[in-house]
Protein backbone atom coordinates (compact mmCIF):
# COMPACT_ATOMS: atom_id res chain seq x y z
CA UNK A 1 0.00 0.00 0.00
CA UNK A 2 1.26 3.53 -0.85
CA UNK A 3 3.18 5.30 1.93
CA UNK A 4 1.55 8.68 1.20
CA UNK A 5 -2.07 7.55 1.63
CA UNK A 6 -3.88 7.59 4.96
CA UNK A 7 -6.25 4.71 5.66
CA UNK A 8 -9.50 5.10 7.60
CA UNK A 9 -11.80 2.46 9.08
CA UNK A 10 -14.28 2.78 6.14
CA UNK A 11 -14.54 -0.42 4.10
CA UNK A 12 -14.32 -0.39 0.27
CA UNK A 13 -17.75 -0.31 -1.36
CA UNK A 14 -16.79 -2.81 -4.07
CA UNK A 15 -18.73 -6.04 -3.66
CA UNK A 16 -16.90 -8.75 -1.66
CA UNK A 17 -13.98 -6.41 -0.95
CA UNK A 18 -12.91 -6.02 2.70
CA UNK A 19 -10.00 -3.61 2.15
CA UNK A 20 -10.19 -0.22 3.83
CA UNK A 21 -11.21 2.78 1.75
CA UNK A 22 -8.82 5.64 0.99
CA UNK A 23 -9.23 8.93 2.92
CA UNK A 24 -12.20 10.99 1.66
CA UNK A 25 -12.99 8.13 -0.73
CA UNK A 26 -15.28 5.12 -0.97
CA UNK A 27 -12.88 2.59 -2.51
CA UNK A 28 -9.65 0.93 -1.57
CA UNK A 29 -6.39 1.61 -3.39
CA UNK A 30 -6.90 -1.41 -5.67
CA UNK A 31 -10.44 -0.48 -6.74
CA UNK A 32 -10.16 3.31 -6.81
CA UNK A 33 -8.81 3.37 -10.41
CA UNK A 34 -10.99 0.56 -11.79
CA UNK A 35 -14.02 1.48 -13.90
CA UNK A 36 -17.12 0.63 -11.90
CA UNK A 37 -19.88 -1.26 -13.69
CA UNK A 38 -23.56 -0.41 -13.71
CA UNK A 39 -25.42 -2.55 -11.15
CA UNK A 40 -28.29 -3.26 -13.56
CA UNK A 41 -28.45 -6.94 -14.56
CA UNK A 42 -26.50 -7.79 -17.78
CA UNK A 43 -25.38 -4.16 -18.23
CA UNK A 44 -21.67 -3.71 -19.03
CA UNK A 45 -21.64 0.09 -19.12
CA UNK A 46 -19.64 2.06 -16.58
CA UNK A 47 -21.44 3.66 -13.64
CA UNK A 48 -21.64 7.45 -13.57
CA UNK A 49 -19.78 9.39 -10.82
CA UNK A 50 -21.53 9.38 -7.46
CA UNK A 51 -23.92 6.73 -8.77
CA UNK A 52 -24.18 2.94 -9.06
CA UNK A 53 -25.76 3.06 -12.53
CA UNK A 54 -24.85 4.08 -16.05
CA UNK A 55 -26.47 7.01 -17.84
CA UNK A 56 -28.97 4.77 -19.68
CA UNK A 57 -30.26 3.30 -16.40
CA UNK A 58 -30.62 6.60 -14.57
CA UNK A 59 -27.13 7.20 -13.24
CA UNK A 60 -25.49 10.62 -13.08
CA UNK A 61 -27.09 14.06 -12.93
CA UNK A 62 -30.60 14.19 -14.42
CA UNK A 63 -32.52 16.96 -16.18
CA UNK A 64 -34.44 19.15 -13.71
CA UNK A 65 -37.32 19.72 -16.13
CA UNK A 66 -40.54 18.38 -14.59
CA UNK A 67 -41.29 14.81 -15.77
CA UNK A 68 -38.00 14.43 -17.69
CA UNK A 69 -35.70 11.50 -16.84
CA UNK A 70 -32.93 12.20 -19.39
CA UNK A 71 -29.35 12.99 -18.39
CA UNK A 72 -28.29 16.57 -17.88
CA UNK A 73 -25.65 17.70 -20.38
CA UNK A 74 -22.19 18.88 -19.25
CA UNK A 75 -22.34 21.42 -16.43
CA UNK A 76 -25.95 22.45 -17.13
CA UNK A 77 -29.03 21.21 -15.30
CA UNK A 78 -30.95 20.28 -18.45
CA UNK A 79 -30.88 17.58 -21.14
CA UNK A 80 -30.29 18.47 -24.79
CA UNK A 81 -34.05 18.54 -25.51
CA UNK A 82 -34.69 21.13 -22.78
CA UNK A 83 -31.79 23.44 -23.61
CA UNK A 84 -28.86 21.80 -21.89
CA UNK A 85 -25.39 21.58 -23.37
CA UNK A 86 -23.56 23.86 -25.79
CA UNK A 87 -25.73 25.25 -28.58
CA UNK A 88 -24.93 26.08 -32.21
CA UNK A 89 -23.64 29.66 -32.61
CA UNK A 90 -25.44 30.24 -35.92
CA UNK A 91 -27.97 33.06 -35.68
CA UNK A 92 -31.45 31.72 -34.89
CA UNK A 93 -30.29 28.11 -34.46
CA UNK A 94 -30.96 26.36 -31.15
CA UNK A 95 -29.68 22.89 -32.09
CA UNK A 96 -27.02 21.23 -29.95
CA UNK A 97 -23.43 21.91 -31.09
CA UNK A 98 -21.66 18.76 -32.28
CA UNK A 99 -18.49 17.50 -30.64
CA UNK A 100 -15.86 20.12 -29.81
CA UNK A 101 -17.10 22.52 -32.51
CA UNK A 102 -19.29 25.59 -32.09
CA UNK A 103 -21.90 24.52 -34.65
CA UNK A 104 -24.53 21.83 -35.11
CA UNK A 105 -24.15 19.16 -37.80
CA UNK A 106 -26.41 21.02 -40.26
CA UNK A 107 -24.25 24.16 -40.04
CA UNK A 108 -20.96 22.33 -40.47
CA UNK A 109 -20.17 21.22 -36.93
CA UNK A 110 -18.73 17.91 -35.86
CA UNK A 111 -16.45 15.60 -37.82
CA UNK A 112 -16.91 15.86 -41.60
CA UNK A 113 -16.53 13.34 -44.43
CA UNK A 114 -12.97 13.23 -45.81
CA UNK A 115 -14.10 12.64 -49.41
CA UNK A 116 -13.10 15.52 -51.70
CA UNK A 117 -15.92 18.02 -52.19
CA UNK A 118 -18.23 16.34 -49.66
CA UNK A 119 -19.63 18.49 -46.85
CA UNK A 120 -21.71 15.83 -45.09
CA UNK A 121 -21.10 14.69 -41.55
CA UNK A 122 -18.90 11.65 -40.92
CA UNK A 123 -20.93 8.69 -39.66
CA UNK A 124 -20.15 6.91 -36.39
CA UNK A 125 -16.46 6.28 -35.66
CA UNK A 126 -15.48 6.46 -39.35
CA UNK A 127 -14.08 9.32 -41.42
CA UNK A 128 -16.75 9.23 -44.12
CA UNK A 129 -20.45 9.94 -44.48
CA UNK A 130 -22.91 7.11 -45.15
CA UNK A 131 -23.04 7.89 -48.88
CA UNK A 132 -19.27 7.35 -49.17
CA UNK A 133 -19.16 4.16 -47.10
CA UNK A 134 -18.94 5.52 -43.58
CA UNK A 135 -20.77 4.17 -40.56
CA UNK A 136 -21.92 0.62 -39.91
CA UNK A 137 -22.77 -1.34 -43.08
CA UNK A 138 -25.27 -4.11 -43.78
CA UNK A 139 -23.83 -7.60 -43.13
CA UNK A 140 -25.75 -9.24 -45.99
CA UNK A 141 -23.50 -10.72 -48.68
CA UNK A 142 -22.62 -8.22 -51.45
CA UNK A 143 -24.69 -5.46 -49.82
CA UNK A 144 -22.94 -2.16 -49.07
CA UNK A 145 -25.93 -0.19 -47.80
CA UNK A 146 -25.85 1.50 -44.43
CA UNK A 147 -27.09 -0.55 -41.47
CA UNK A 148 -30.04 1.00 -39.64
CA UNK A 149 -30.44 1.39 -35.88
CA UNK A 150 -28.92 -1.22 -33.55
CA UNK A 151 -29.26 -3.97 -36.19
CA UNK A 152 -26.57 -5.13 -38.62
CA UNK A 153 -28.78 -4.87 -41.69
CA UNK A 154 -30.03 -2.15 -44.03
CA UNK A 155 -33.72 -1.37 -44.44
CA UNK A 156 -33.99 -3.59 -47.54
CA UNK A 157 -32.71 -6.63 -45.63
CA UNK A 158 -34.86 -6.08 -42.54
CA UNK A 159 -32.83 -3.59 -40.52
CA UNK A 160 -34.24 -0.66 -38.56
CA UNK A 161 -37.45 -0.41 -36.59
CA UNK A 162 -40.43 -2.17 -38.20
CA UNK A 163 -44.15 -1.37 -38.21
CA UNK A 164 -46.10 -2.90 -35.30
CA UNK A 165 -49.20 -3.62 -37.38
CA UNK A 166 -50.03 -7.32 -37.72
CA UNK A 167 -48.21 -9.02 -40.66
CA UNK A 168 -46.58 -5.72 -41.70
CA UNK A 169 -42.79 -5.71 -42.08
CA UNK A 170 -42.32 -2.21 -43.48
CA UNK A 171 -40.02 0.39 -41.96
CA UNK A 172 -41.35 2.71 -39.27
CA UNK A 173 -41.68 6.36 -40.28
CA UNK A 174 -40.69 9.08 -37.83
CA UNK A 175 -40.67 8.52 -34.09
CA UNK A 176 -43.80 6.35 -33.94
CA UNK A 177 -44.34 2.62 -34.33
CA UNK A 178 -46.02 2.51 -37.74
CA UNK A 179 -45.05 2.64 -41.39
CA UNK A 180 -46.34 5.30 -43.77
CA UNK A 181 -49.13 3.00 -45.02
CA UNK A 182 -50.49 2.60 -41.50
CA UNK A 183 -50.32 6.27 -40.50
CA UNK A 184 -46.70 6.65 -39.43
CA UNK A 185 -44.68 9.82 -39.99
CA UNK A 186 -45.74 13.47 -40.02
CA UNK A 187 -48.68 14.39 -42.24
CA UNK A 188 -49.50 17.42 -44.37
CA UNK A 189 -51.50 20.08 -42.48
CA UNK A 190 -53.51 20.98 -45.58
CA UNK A 191 -57.22 20.17 -44.91
CA UNK A 192 -58.25 16.69 -46.14
CA UNK A 193 -54.63 15.84 -47.10
CA UNK A 194 -53.00 12.84 -45.42
CA UNK A 195 -49.72 12.64 -47.37
CA UNK A 196 -46.31 12.48 -45.74
CA UNK A 197 -44.33 15.73 -45.46
CA UNK A 198 -40.61 16.25 -46.19
CA UNK A 199 -38.32 16.97 -43.26
CA UNK A 200 -38.64 20.43 -41.68
CA UNK A 201 -41.87 21.16 -43.55
CA UNK A 202 -45.55 21.16 -42.59
CA UNK A 203 -46.79 20.49 -46.13
CA UNK A 204 -46.42 17.62 -48.61
CA UNK A 205 -44.65 18.25 -51.91
CA UNK A 206 -47.99 18.63 -53.70
CA UNK A 207 -48.95 21.53 -51.41
CA UNK A 208 -45.61 23.33 -51.55
CA UNK A 209 -43.53 21.47 -48.99
CA UNK A 210 -39.88 20.58 -49.45
CA UNK A 211 -37.20 22.19 -51.58
CA UNK A 212 -38.46 23.63 -54.86
CA UNK A 213 -36.87 23.75 -58.35
CA UNK A 214 -34.51 26.72 -58.86
CA UNK A 215 -35.62 27.32 -62.47
CA UNK A 216 -37.62 30.58 -62.63
CA UNK A 217 -41.44 30.11 -62.58
CA UNK A 218 -41.10 26.38 -61.89
CA UNK A 219 -42.93 25.27 -58.72
CA UNK A 220 -42.09 21.56 -58.87
CA UNK A 221 -40.18 19.78 -56.13
CA UNK A 222 -36.38 19.67 -56.43
CA UNK A 223 -34.96 16.11 -56.46
CA UNK A 224 -31.53 15.61 -54.81
CA UNK A 225 -30.15 18.66 -56.69
CA UNK A 226 -31.66 22.15 -56.84
CA UNK A 227 -33.80 21.24 -59.87
CA UNK A 228 -36.84 19.07 -60.59
CA UNK A 229 -36.56 15.96 -62.78
CA UNK A 230 -37.92 17.82 -65.84
CA UNK A 231 -35.15 20.43 -65.58
CA UNK A 232 -32.32 17.96 -64.99
CA UNK A 233 -32.58 17.23 -61.28
CA UNK A 234 -32.24 13.86 -59.61
CA UNK A 235 -29.94 11.03 -60.64
CA UNK A 236 -29.37 10.66 -64.39
CA UNK A 237 -28.66 7.65 -66.59
CA UNK A 238 -24.93 6.82 -66.80
CA UNK A 239 -25.10 5.73 -70.45
CA UNK A 240 -23.05 8.10 -72.71
CA UNK A 241 -25.08 10.99 -74.17
CA UNK A 242 -28.22 9.92 -72.28
CA UNK A 243 -29.78 12.53 -70.00
CA UNK A 244 -32.89 10.63 -68.89
CA UNK A 245 -33.66 9.97 -65.24
CA UNK A 246 -32.16 6.90 -63.57
CA UNK A 247 -34.89 4.56 -62.35
CA UNK A 248 -35.23 3.25 -58.80
CA UNK A 249 -31.99 2.15 -57.14
CA UNK A 250 -30.20 1.64 -60.48
CA UNK A 251 -27.85 3.91 -62.44
CA UNK A 252 -29.74 3.73 -65.74
CA UNK A 253 -33.00 4.88 -67.31
CA UNK A 254 -35.73 2.40 -68.26
CA UNK A 255 -34.60 2.31 -71.91
CA UNK A 256 -31.06 1.24 -70.90
CA UNK A 257 -32.15 -1.43 -68.44
CA UNK A 258 -32.68 0.60 -65.28
CA UNK A 259 -35.49 0.26 -62.76
CA UNK A 260 -37.07 -2.89 -61.41
CA UNK A 261 -37.27 -5.27 -64.36
CA UNK A 262 -39.93 -7.85 -65.16
CA UNK A 263 -38.65 -11.23 -63.79
CA UNK A 264 -39.85 -13.05 -66.92
CA UNK A 265 -37.97 -10.94 -69.48
CA UNK A 266 -35.17 -9.55 -67.29
CA UNK A 267 -32.46 -11.30 -69.33
CA UNK A 268 -33.87 -10.32 -72.72
CA UNK A 269 -32.18 -7.57 -74.69
CA UNK A 270 -35.47 -5.65 -74.85
CA UNK A 271 -36.61 -6.37 -71.27
CA UNK A 272 -39.24 -4.10 -69.74
CA UNK A 273 -39.83 -2.55 -66.33
CA UNK A 274 -42.21 -4.38 -64.02
CA UNK A 275 -45.10 -2.63 -62.33
CA UNK A 276 -46.67 -3.18 -58.92
CA UNK A 277 -50.08 -3.37 -60.61
CA UNK A 278 -49.03 -6.69 -62.19
CA UNK A 279 -46.94 -8.08 -59.29
CA UNK A 280 -43.79 -6.53 -60.79
CA UNK A 281 -44.25 -8.24 -64.17
CA UNK A 282 -44.58 -6.08 -67.27
CA UNK A 283 -48.10 -6.02 -68.69
CA UNK A 284 -47.10 -8.07 -71.78
CA UNK A 285 -45.54 -10.93 -69.80
CA UNK A 286 -48.29 -10.90 -67.18
CA UNK A 287 -51.09 -11.43 -69.68
CA UNK A 288 -49.14 -14.28 -71.34
CA UNK A 289 -48.20 -16.03 -68.09
CA UNK A 290 -51.50 -15.51 -66.25
CA UNK A 291 -54.26 -15.33 -68.89
CA UNK A 292 -56.97 -16.35 -66.39
CA UNK A 293 -56.11 -13.62 -63.90
CA UNK A 294 -58.84 -10.92 -63.80
CA UNK A 295 -56.16 -8.28 -64.39
CA UNK A 296 -55.15 -9.96 -67.66
CA UNK A 297 -58.70 -9.64 -68.96
CA UNK A 298 -58.61 -5.92 -68.23
CA UNK A 299 -55.34 -5.62 -70.16
CA UNK A 300 -56.95 -7.30 -73.19
CA UNK A 301 -60.08 -5.22 -72.94
CA UNK A 302 -58.33 -1.86 -73.08
CA UNK A 303 -55.24 -2.70 -75.17
CA UNK A 304 -54.82 -0.63 -78.33
CA UNK A 305 -53.06 -3.61 -79.89
CA UNK A 306 -56.25 -5.65 -79.52
CA UNK A 307 -58.30 -2.95 -81.22
CA UNK A 308 -55.85 -3.05 -84.12
CA UNK A 309 -56.02 -6.86 -84.18
CA UNK A 310 -59.81 -6.81 -84.36
CA UNK A 311 -59.75 -4.30 -87.22
CA UNK A 312 -57.24 -6.44 -89.18
CA UNK A 313 -59.19 -9.65 -88.53
CA UNK A 314 -62.41 -8.07 -89.89
CA UNK A 315 -60.82 -7.17 -93.25
CA UNK A 316 -58.01 -9.65 -93.90
CA UNK A 317 -57.31 -13.37 -93.57
CA UNK A 318 -54.07 -15.19 -92.82
CA UNK A 319 -52.62 -12.79 -90.26
CA UNK A 320 -51.07 -14.41 -87.17
CA UNK A 321 -51.32 -12.39 -83.98
CA UNK A 322 -48.58 -12.39 -81.31
CA UNK A 323 -47.30 -15.97 -81.73
CA UNK A 324 -43.70 -17.13 -81.29
CA UNK A 325 -41.76 -17.54 -84.55
CA UNK A 326 -40.06 -20.85 -85.45
CA UNK A 327 -36.91 -21.30 -87.50
CA UNK A 328 -37.32 -22.98 -90.82
CA UNK A 329 -34.82 -25.83 -90.43
CA UNK A 330 -35.32 -27.05 -86.83
CA UNK A 331 -37.82 -27.07 -84.01
CA UNK A 332 -36.00 -24.33 -82.04
CA UNK A 333 -38.27 -21.64 -80.65
CA UNK A 334 -37.05 -18.07 -81.03
CA UNK A 335 -38.08 -15.53 -78.43
CA UNK A 336 -38.91 -12.71 -80.87
CA UNK A 337 -42.58 -12.08 -81.63
CA UNK A 338 -44.41 -9.84 -84.10
CA UNK A 339 -47.77 -8.27 -83.24
CA UNK A 340 -49.35 -9.27 -86.59
CA UNK A 341 -47.66 -11.08 -89.45
CA UNK A 342 -48.59 -12.71 -92.76
CA UNK A 343 -46.38 -14.63 -95.19
CA UNK A 344 -46.99 -13.60 -98.81
CA UNK A 345 -44.68 -15.47 -101.20
CA UNK A 346 -41.20 -15.01 -99.77
CA UNK A 347 -42.13 -11.80 -97.91
CA UNK A 348 -43.44 -11.39 -94.38
CA UNK A 349 -45.74 -8.40 -93.94
CA UNK A 350 -45.43 -7.37 -90.27
CA UNK A 351 -47.68 -4.85 -88.52
CA UNK A 352 -46.37 -3.56 -85.19
CA UNK A 353 -48.49 -1.49 -82.77
CA UNK A 354 -45.91 0.85 -81.22
CA UNK A 355 -47.62 2.64 -78.35
CA UNK A 356 -46.32 6.21 -77.92
CA UNK A 357 -44.08 5.56 -80.93
CA UNK A 358 -41.75 3.50 -78.67
CA UNK A 359 -40.15 6.72 -77.45
CA UNK A 360 -38.57 4.98 -74.47
CA UNK A 361 -36.98 2.23 -76.58
CA UNK A 362 -33.29 2.20 -77.48
CA UNK A 363 -32.57 2.45 -81.23
CA UNK A 364 -29.77 -0.13 -80.99
CA UNK A 365 -32.16 -2.64 -79.40
CA UNK A 366 -34.62 -2.04 -82.24
CA UNK A 367 -31.92 -2.80 -84.81
CA UNK A 368 -30.94 -5.98 -82.94
CA UNK A 369 -34.58 -7.00 -83.11
CA UNK A 370 -34.67 -6.60 -86.90
CA UNK A 371 -31.49 -8.70 -87.17
CA UNK A 372 -32.92 -11.46 -84.96
CA UNK A 373 -36.13 -11.63 -87.00
CA UNK A 374 -34.18 -11.71 -90.25
CA UNK A 375 -32.21 -14.71 -88.94
CA UNK A 376 -35.52 -16.58 -88.53
CA UNK A 377 -36.92 -15.65 -91.95
CA UNK A 378 -34.19 -14.78 -94.44
CA UNK A 379 -36.64 -13.73 -97.12
CA UNK A 380 -37.98 -10.20 -97.48
CA UNK A 381 -39.67 -8.16 -94.74
CA UNK A 382 -42.09 -5.24 -94.91
CA UNK A 383 -42.75 -3.60 -91.54
CA UNK A 384 -45.60 -1.20 -90.87
CA UNK A 385 -44.85 0.57 -87.57
CA UNK A 386 -48.16 2.00 -86.36
CA UNK A 387 -48.35 4.53 -83.51
CA UNK A 388 -51.89 4.54 -82.00
CA UNK A 389 -51.21 7.47 -79.64
CA UNK A 390 -51.31 11.23 -80.04
CA UNK A 391 -48.10 13.10 -80.78
CA UNK A 392 -47.30 16.76 -80.17
CA UNK A 393 -48.30 17.71 -83.71
CA UNK A 394 -50.88 15.03 -84.54
CA UNK A 395 -54.06 14.50 -82.49
CA UNK A 396 -55.81 12.18 -84.95
CA UNK A 397 -58.36 9.89 -83.26
CA UNK A 398 -57.45 6.19 -83.00
CA UNK A 399 -60.43 5.05 -85.12
CA UNK A 400 -59.35 7.39 -87.92
CA UNK A 401 -55.77 6.17 -87.61
CA UNK A 402 -56.91 2.56 -87.94
CA UNK A 403 -58.74 3.42 -91.20
CA UNK A 404 -55.47 4.81 -92.61
CA UNK A 405 -53.59 1.73 -91.36
CA UNK A 406 -56.03 -0.61 -93.16
CA UNK A 407 -55.50 1.30 -96.43
CA UNK A 408 -51.72 1.05 -96.01
CA UNK A 409 -51.97 -2.72 -95.41
CA UNK A 410 -54.02 -3.10 -98.60
CA UNK A 411 -51.42 -1.10 -100.52
CA UNK A 412 -48.51 -3.19 -99.23
CA UNK A 413 -50.28 -6.51 -99.93
CA UNK A 414 -50.75 -5.46 -103.57
CA UNK A 415 -47.09 -4.37 -103.83
CA UNK A 416 -45.87 -7.70 -102.42
CA UNK A 417 -48.17 -9.75 -104.67
CA UNK A 418 -46.89 -7.76 -107.69
CA UNK A 419 -43.30 -8.30 -106.42
CA UNK A 420 -42.68 -4.55 -106.33
CA UNK A 421 -40.86 -4.68 -102.98
CA UNK A 422 -37.19 -4.92 -103.94
CA UNK A 423 -35.44 -4.28 -100.59
CA UNK A 424 -34.77 -7.06 -98.11
CA UNK A 425 -36.21 -4.95 -95.29
CA UNK A 426 -38.64 -2.05 -95.70
CA UNK A 427 -39.91 -0.02 -92.73
CA UNK A 428 -42.99 2.17 -93.06
CA UNK A 429 -43.86 4.38 -90.08
CA UNK A 430 -47.38 5.73 -89.56
CA UNK A 431 -48.12 8.65 -87.18
CA UNK A 432 -44.59 8.87 -85.82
Amino acid sequence: MSKNLVVTETICKTNNCSHPAITRGKYCEMHRTMKRKCIEMNCKNGARPQSDKCKAHGGGKRCIESGCVNSAIDSTNYCSRHGGGKRCNESGCTTLASGKTEKCIMHGGGKRCIESGCTHSAAGQTNKCKAHGGGKRCNELNCNNSAKGPSNKCITHGGGKRCNELNCNKTVQGSGNKCSDHGGGRRCIEPDCNKLVPSKSDYCTLHGGGKRCSVPQCTKCAIITDKCIEHGGGRRCIEPECNKSAQGMTDKCAAHGGGRRCPNCINWIDSRCGTIRYDWYCATCFKRLFPEDPRSKVIHQHSKEIRVRNAIAERFTGFIHDVTLYTGNCNCIHRRRVDHRKLIGNTILAIETDEFAHQGYDEHDEMFRYDDLYMIHSGKWVYIRFNPDHTKNDKTDLDDRIVILIKEIETQIKRIEMEENKELVEIIKLFY
